[in-house]
């Protein structure tokens, strides 16, 4: 930035580009404010990252998405921010977009609209009826809960409400079944939230699982083109967005507000309001500890994470596997929750599978990525190197090997899956948790950030507003994780500085 602009103050400073920076520079670029948004990496997104290797497209974090049936929540925000038409999208099977398989080689498919879900799921355990009708009724009953889910606006809060909280995922689902396979079944997908038996409240599962049965879709050509998008209507509206600026700290006011924030270089950037979109213990880190109240400060940097995880990409040699409109969850264990707390010797034990849909290869898949649980303390030794493409940086061979013998055992699994799929693949490459963390810019690589809890939840729930007056969060941590959690997290954060009941009407009407 050039010196004269450091005098200009923004009426909102962003600080990170994942979605949850990017949604609500959207939402307060269209109502008229100045809006810059700084990004210490190389690209826009968060996990809306791609990459390539050997021309091949990967993406780090968005394998597919839900809700994006006409009507539904997540395609009239897309909407309403003008980017859905313009969004490269491919429905998944209508029969099967999800299929939970376990080692005995069963496989239980998850049917698009929650009635076809439900005649799909008799068909498998038609004694098992009442418990599957039960389930579903659930599912629609707890969604009901969330008002901005239903694009509606109220005044009851679901984080007061301790019932809803406080129920536990694993719990609920045992309590209407005896059958062991069906509970795994409805449980299957739990890769999707990190689930943990002990802890993961059911509102988190019914809200993710209601979002995948009212439309299924992968981005054609890859997850990246959402932030592209959303990063030119935000430039349309007057916004601006500067990557390679690392936020490291910031400087106050006599009245105890933020002035502005103080980037890697020195530079300073000026502003009224600050929007954090990085992880709230990072968030303290940047804004100064001494600001915060210790109790609020201890709280949230003692909160535990999700796990990480470990991403292999495999790239086929042409024309050698079926495209997949379908992702695999697959279970090497009979209990779906226990892959989270895996045994390091028969790793991986639970995995996604998914092959992307890229529009020059059609009925062919080009790659395939399978995303597994890993531990951040697996890859600690290495906890003091840093690598991205903005600050380049060299792990050693150690480090080298390691990754190379986890994807051996990766794909030894996938063997089991698909006999003789090592010989169609062309190269491999993968990405640890030090990935993630240093991409996304947590302290782990967690890939969902703060772990919500039945047990405590109010202690998990974390406020958009912080005791800095002109400092707000945003992203993952806030409502809930995914495109759509993120993407309604932004909504939250800027009621506080927009008419909420105006602007949930100028999305119904988009």
């Amino acid at each position: 930035m050039q010196s004269s602009e450091e005098q200009k103050e923004y009426d909102f400073v962003i600080v990170g580009s994942g979605l949850g920076g990017l949604a609500c520079a959207v939402i307060l670029s269209m109502e008229g404010h100045r809006v810059v948004v700084l990004e210490k990496n190389h690209q826009i997104g968060g996990h809306l990252q791609v990459y390539s290797r050997d021309k091949s497209i990967f993406d780090t974090g968005v394998h597919y998405v839900g809700s994006l049936d006409p009507g539904e929540n997540l395609y009239q925000f897309f909407k309403y921010f003008g980017v859905l038409d313009k969004l490269k999208i491919k429905r998944m099977d209508e029969d099967q977009f999800d299929m939970i398989r376990f080692d005995d080689g069963s496989e239980f498919a998850y049917s698009q609209g929650l009635e076809h879900f439900e005649e799909k799921l008799i068909s498998y355990f038609p004694a098992e009826i009442d418990a599957i009708k039960a389930y579903c009724a659930k599912i629609v009953q707890v969604c009901s809960k969330f008002p901005l889910y239903n694009l509606a606006i109220s005044d009851e809060n679901y984080q007061m409400d301790g019932e809803l909280t406080g129920m536990n995922a694993h719990d609920y689902i045992a309590s209407l079944t005896d059958n062991v396979r069906l509970r795994n079944v409805l449980a299957g997908s739990n890769l999707l939230y990190a689930g943990v038996k002990e802890k993961t409240p059911f509102y988190v599962h019914a809200l993710i699982m209601k979002s995948y049965l009212s439309g299924a879709y992968k981005f054609v050509d890859g997850g990246s083109q959402i932030a592209i998008h959303l990063s030119r209507v935000i430039r349309q509206n007057g916004g601006e967005i500067y990557k390679h600026k690392k936020v490291v700290s910031a400087n106050y006011n006599e009245r105890g507000e933020v002035s502005e924030v103080v980037l890697e270089n020195g530079d300073t950037i000026r502003g009224k309001q600050f929007i954090s979109n990085v992880h709230p213990a990072v968030t303290i880190d940047i804004f100064g500890s001494e600001r915060f109240l210790n109790v609020y400060k201890n709280r949230v940097q003692n909160l535990e994470n999700s796990i990480s995880t470990f991403l292999v990409h495999v790239t086929f040699k042409e024309k050698t596997f079926p495209y997949l409109n379908y992702n695999i969850y697959q279970h090497h264990i009979d209990n779906v929750w226990d892959g989270v707390d895996y045994d390091e010797k028969t790793w991986p034990q639970t995995y996604f599978i998914c092959t992307p849909y890229i529009s020059k290869t059609g009925e062919y898949a080009d790659s395939m990525s399978i995303m597994t649980y890993m531990n951040a303390s697996e890859t600690a030794r290495w906890a003091g190197t840093f690598s991205t493409v903005a600050e380049p940086g060299k792990r050693d061979a150690e480090y080298d090997q390691f990754k190379k013998e986890k994807e051996q055992q990766v794909i030894r699994k996938l063997e089991e899956v698909f006999p003789g799929i090592s010989e169609k693949i062309k190269a491999v490459h993968s990405a640890s948790p030090l990935t993630f963390r240093d991409y996304i810019g947590n302290r782990d690589g967690s890939l969902y950030g703060i772990m919500k809890d039945s047990g405590s939840s109010s202690r998990t729930q974390i406020n958009t507003k912080t005791k800095i007056s002109n400092l707000h969060l945003t992203g993952q941590n806030i409502s809930m994780h995914g495109i759509l959690g993120v993407t309604v997290s932004a909504f939250v954060t800027c009621f506080a500085f927009v008419d909420k009941d105006k602007l949930i009407q100028k999305v119904k009407n988009a």
